[in-house]
């Protein structure tokens, strides 16, 4: 009985005569997510060269669980440092959920959205043109990805407390810049006219905080695309979002390592599709000028445009922007006051996005495509060129490329028509060996807490189609009864990855958005459509339809990284022995560089624990750990530097901050080596002490 009435009052806080209700019954959890930090191509800037060598920041998984009681519906929302949330990735997550938790999470109340980071691995997706450059479908990944989303949201799962929910709004400035600007200015003037800037300069704050006013946690939304850290980099990093995110949970967390303490902040993705942090924009890097602005090209070659900024180097952008980032959340955090009240509610249903028939404004109908990437997509884009002669705004094909692409498939006269003005490069949705190149079927889904509704949507939206999509489904839901003061905010790259999302007239233009928006012009029409169906759904109390069932090709993966055979150390070497100690003494503010022998990461992920120390010794002799391989200031370097016997050093790198305490201090180097029998046997390398004196 006593159980019963604690339930019951559960969300109360009794003070005197005086009864304080909370609305909401939250919990939150935080897990570490990273994958190989060694052979496998990172996903993102789809170059072949970019493989990992190292760790920069850990990447995690940030679950929060909403519910207006312990025992009403429940919405999931997760934020993955991860490119994005394939299908596979959220129905394994869905399946081990069910094995422990029953019915209580299903694809329905669960969203999975990535921040879209592009220092991430790669090898996730169970569609072959997105593992093409990862050498296929990597297991290791996705396990990882997996098993810590699932860790995230059983901590958020047995951490549910009585809390309040707070929304709040602001500008955000010097913190992104429109990559294509001219398929933006295609969209009608009229259009154009009702906003200041050709980006979405908004940020979007969920303030969370117990019955008992304990700041539990927070999701910021705010449209920057993670690619700070440029495709030259070989470590895995969460980018600028990461940073931010470690910024804001150290703050509410002190002393606490990166991903440990109760708070939990995500620094989540929103319609970023034509956004870049790259704020000084695309310069020519061989003589410094500006960039062709239609082709972004330089001398007729995109390989020599490239956006760079703010900061001197992409560690420093990345930092900046970040910070920005922080700031601004902190800011909007502290001022919100805006209390949610209402229910927690959602709506999902799976869509066949290749057969969508489309009514449009003005009476006419339309239907979208068969998948197809264009010439343009070959192109890349200012954050990240890609090869040979292919340009951005491209809309006429080239005898020489379309002879290439016929060897693969030539595409069908219908979706030649369909597809117009784009040229096809990939008819990817008439490409079935070895099995589906690209998504048919995908999520569509919408979160509701109280007057904030979430969109979630399958892939990056341009910034003028979230300006649609959120006054679309805004206007759906008031006109059906929510309150007049119902926001709406853009969840991007939930649940499954359909690449671009554009607008009809962006569409026409053709730069890297508008050739990889696969399912043809009327894309963002078809999605608006299906969204306010959700939307007239949740509005009337309806369900919504479960739609198509997407394929399931775990099976017919296929994998050309080959497994790690053995691990040697040179003669008079051991794994773990230090190869370059550190100096005696350094200055804070500088920066110590040690070596190790070491082994392939692959062999352990060390998922939640770490591949370097730094320890300081405190009075009583005891070596207390100061950082490790997530925080900022460590770079962890993995170096093959003979292939054939199985050679490999560690270079670890610490940052030492301005403040950090005067004092002795040693760097650990923790690795797993493997034999040629298989047998695996942990080591660990320990460099000389040293001492760390206050700067000059």
């Amino acid at each position: 009985m006593a159980t019963l009435v604690y339930i019951s009052l559960g969300s109360l806080l009794l003070l005197g005569n005086v009864c304080f209700g909370s609305n909401y019954y939250v919990g939150v959890g935080i897990a570490d997510v990273t994958g190989p930090a060694a052979d496998i191509n990172m996903m993102g800037y789809a170059n072949p060269g970019q493989t990992s060598h190292g760790l920069h920041m850990r990447q995690m998984s940030r679950a929060f669980i909403f519910a207006v009681s312990p025992a009403s519906p429940r919405v999931i929302f997760v934020n993955l440092d991860a490119a994005w949330a394939g299908g596979a990735v959220k129905r394994q997550v869905v399946q081990k959920l069910k094995k422990r938790f029953g019915n209580l999470y299903t694809d329905k109340n669960v969203c999975i959205s990535g921040t879209h980071t592009h220092s991430g691995m790669g090898g996730y997706s169970q569609y072959l043109l997105f593992d093409i450059t990862a050498l296929g479908f990597n297991h290791q990944t996705f396990e990882a990805l997996v098993d810590g989303i699932v860790v995230s949201i059983v901590k958020a799962h047995d951490s549910m407390q009585p809390a309040d929910l707070y929304v709040n709004k602001g500008e955000l400035l010097e913190s992104n810049i429109n990559r294509s600007p001219t398929a933006y200015l295609n969209n009608p003037e009229a259009e154009r006219a009702k906003y200041t800037h050709n980006v979405d300069k908004d940020m979007v704050v969920l303030k969370i905080v117990s019955s008992s006013g304990v700041d539990i946690g927070m999701i910021s939304w705010f449209a920057v695309h993670c690619t700070s850290m440029n495709n030259t980099n070989q470590m895995i990093s969460s980018d600028n979002k990461g940073y931010a995110a470690q910024q804001f949970e150290n703050m509410f967390n002190p002393g606490s390592a990166p991903g440990k303490g109760p708070f939990v902040a995500a620094f989540a993705q929103s319609n970023e599709g034509d956004v870049s942090p790259n704020t000084r924009g695309p310069h020519c890097l061989d003589t410094g000028k500006e960039c062709d602005v239609p082709t972004s090209t330089c001398n007729d070659r995109n390989e020599l445009c490239v956006a760079f900024g703010p900061g001197k180097d992409m560690f420093e952008s990345t930092q900046i922007i970040g910070n920005n980032q922080f700031k601004k959340a902190v800011e909007l955090y502290n001022s919100a006051s805006f209390k949610l009240s209402g229910p927690v509610d959602f709506r999902h249903s799976f869509a066949d996005m290749t057969i969508q028939n489309v009514s449009l404004s003005n009476g006419s109908k339309v239907q979208t495509c068969k998948p197809s990437m264009g010439y343009s997509f070959a192109a890349g884009t200012t954050d990240g060129p890609g090869a040979f002669d292919f340009k951005q705004g491209t809309t006429t094909s080239n005898p020489f490329w379309n002879f290439v692409r016929d060897l693969i498939e030539d595409p069908s006269p219908e979706l030649v028509k369909c597809q117009e003005p784009k040229p096809i490069l990939l008819p990817t949705g008439e490409i079935t060996k070895p099995y589906l190149w690209q998504p048919q079927i995908v999520d569509t889904q919408l979160l509701r807490l109280g007057q904030f509704v979430i969109i979630a949507v399958p892939g990056e939206f341009s910034t003028m189609s979230g300006r649609r999509m959120r006054d679309a489904v805004s206007s759906i839901l008031i006109q059906g009864g929510f309150p007049a003061n119902t926001s709406t905010v853009i969840g991007g790259l939930c649940n499954e990855y359909a690449d671009y999302i554009t607008t009809y007239e962006e569409y026409q233009i053709q730069r890297y958005e508008g050739a990889s928006t696969t399912y043809g012009p009327y894309t963002l029409a078809a999605y608006i459509q299906l969204y306010r169906q959700l939307a007239s759904a949740m509005a009337k109390g309806t369900p919504s339809p479960d739609g198509p069932t997407p394929p399931n090709l775990l099976d017919v993966q296929l994998n050309f990284v080959p497994g790690v055979i053995f691990d040697l150390a040179p003669s008079g070497e051991e794994f773990g022995s230090v190869l370059q100690d550190a100096n005696p003494s350094y200055r804070a503010g500088s920066q110590v560089t040690v070596r190790f022998q070491s082994a392939n990461p692959r062999n352990n992920l060390r998922t939640n624990g770490t591949f370097l120390s730094v320890e300081r010794k405190d009075e009583s002799g005891r070596w207390i750990i100061a950082f490790s391989d997530s925080y900022w200031e460590t770079r962890f370097h993995w170096i093959r530097t003979e292939t054939f016997l199985g050679y490999s050093e560690a270079l670890i790198i610490w940052d030492i901050p301005i403040g950090q305490k005067s004092g002795t201090y040693r760097i650990q180097h923790f690795g797993t080596s493997k034999t040629v029998t298989g047998t695996l046997t942990n080591f660990v390398g320990t460099t000389s002490e040293f001492q760390v004196v206050a700067p000059r």
